[in-house]
């Protein structure tokens, strides 16, 4: 209960911010994809390795601050936020440094989760 509860509670500020940016996030979940997990060097990878400094990991932070503010590319929206919000979650934990937080995000980031659901063409 405590983690839906929080998990709302992180959806409620997403939908703040929204509201505050007229409902139009920065980057789409393509430049989203392109600037936070691609690659080798990508920030998911630097922050899972714990090689990341605090400017990656509000780097990544508001990549996937954008994500959420995104609708999904196929699929169901509302899952999209769950699953999305998620990771926004996990990774202000990291931002904050809870213990743990590494492990959770590891969770809310696995790729071919994501993408068997809401990959778009």
């Amino acid at each position: 209960m405590r983690r839906v509860l929080t998990l709302a509670v992180a959806l409620s500020l997403v939908g703040g911010f929204a509201l505050a940016n007229n409902f139009a996030p920065k980057k789409s979940v393509k430049e989203v994809m392109k600037g936070a997990f691609a690659g080798e060097t990508s920030l998911v990878k630097k922050v899972l390795s714990g090689d990341a400094s605090d400017e990656d990991k509000k780097l990544f932070l508001d990549y996937l601050v954008d994500m959420v503010e995104n609708d999904a590319p196929k699929g169901d929206g509302i899952e999209w936020k769950v699953q999305s919000g998620t990771a926004l979650l996990a990774a202000a934990k990291v931002v904050t440094g809870r213990d743990g937080s590494l492990d959770e995000l590891k969770a809310a980031t696995n790729c071919k989760a994501c993408h068997d659901k809401f990959k778009g063409k």
